[in-house]
């Protein structure tokens, strides 16, 4: 376990913010998150989690103790004729597990590939991307509760999973840290490719048959042809989730603009690409001072340069302004920001 004080996190998240914090403090396994909350030196101070850092905008120092989440590990716990449960540690890049399970020709999360971040986080935010969410192939997680130092596990109906939303994001917010998520996959699955994107490269490609590696690599070179590297400019990729509206709503938006493209969810709720309300309200590509929209997605805010997260954060609430002065909608954060 290491423990520092007055540290720097520019390093530890994607927008590449200059903040620090006030301790800090990396931890490999679960009997050092305990031994680490047991110090009387931290009792009583705030607490943050800290995974790959690529959800979150700092707009100022932390006050606190931040604990990178560093525990590792992937493996096999059970597996029958057509089914497999994986555990990762969550201390795991993301991708990484999606590359282990695509290697094994195991279905669920391929669609999900090349989302930044750790493992730990995916529950929290109920990851999703091309019509795939997490929760798609979830099974069970394991916790350690910040307080009273206890292991508990959720299985997923305790996890109350929505849109971008768990119950670790609303009701249980800062009380527990992750240790370990527990994927059901299919051997034999059956490929989401609805997504036109996915569709039309999967057209240009003339692929044959399809497997989970090819959708994997589909959905790669898709998001890599729009999305920003963050290890080159600055971002945490979609910044704003995608609006659920009303059937009235989307009518009342066809008088403005005619081809609106809309997903149904269920009786009388549709939703809305954010990054199309952005373009559509003239803000893609735009510059805000050092941070601005990404010239290929306008749902993408990323650092110019040297943007602190104040500016990233008053270009955001520039965006809803504009974005619900056009259409009425008003336009929700998926990044948390501190």
């Amino acid at each position: 376990m290491i423990i520092a004080e007055n540290k720097s996190l520019q390093n530890l998240n994607t927008f590449g913010i200059n903040v620090s914090s006030k301790y800090f403090a990396s931890v490999s396994n679960t009997e050092e998150i305990k031994e680490l909350l047991s110090l009387e030196k931290f009792k009583r101070e705030k607490k943050l989690i800290l995974g790959g850092g690529s959800n979150i905008l700092f707009t100022k120092d932390f006050d606190g103790l931040v604990i990178s989440n560093d525990i590792m590990g992937i493996s096999v716990v059970e597996e029958t004729d057509e089914e497999v449960i994986i555990s990762a540690k969550s201390g795991e890049e993301w991708d990484n597990l999606v590359d282990y399970t695509v290697n094994k020709n195991l279905g669920g999360i391929e669609n999900l590939k090349l989302i930044p971040g750790k493992v730990g986080a995916s529950p929290i935010q109920n990851i999703g991307a091309y019509g795939v969410e997490l929760k798609d192939s979830f099974y069970q997680l394991v916790t350690v509760n910040l307080n009273t130092l206890e292991e508990l596990t959720f299985n997923k109906i305790d996890c109350n999973f929505g849109y971008r939303s768990s119950v670790f994001k609303h009701e249980f917010k800062d009380e527990f840290i992750i240790t370990e998520v527990k994927l059901k996959l299919r051997k034999n699955p059956s490929l989401n490719i609805e997504y036109e994107s996915l569709k039309k490269e999967i057209e240009n490609r003339k692929l044959s048959s399809l497997s989970v590696k090819n959708v994997a690599e589909v959905v790669k070179f898709v998001r890599e042809s729009k999305l920003p590297d963050p290890k080159i400019t600055g971002n945490a990729g979609s910044f704003f989730k995608n609006p659920t509206i009303s059937e009235s709503t989307l009518n009342e938006i066809k008088k403005l603009e005619i081809h609106v493209p809309s997903y149904f969810i269920s009786e009388n709720e549709y939703k809305i690409p954010a990054g199309w309300l952005i373009e559509k309200s003239g803000l893609k590509g735009i510059k805000f001072g050092n941070a601005g929209t990404y010239e290929k997605q306008a749902l993408v805010l990323v650092n110019l340069g040297n943007a602190n997260g104040k500016e990233i954060k008053d270009l955001a609430e520039y965006i809803m302004k504009i974005v619900n002065e056009k259409f009425g909608i008003q336009l929700t954060p998926e990044v948390n920001i501190i």
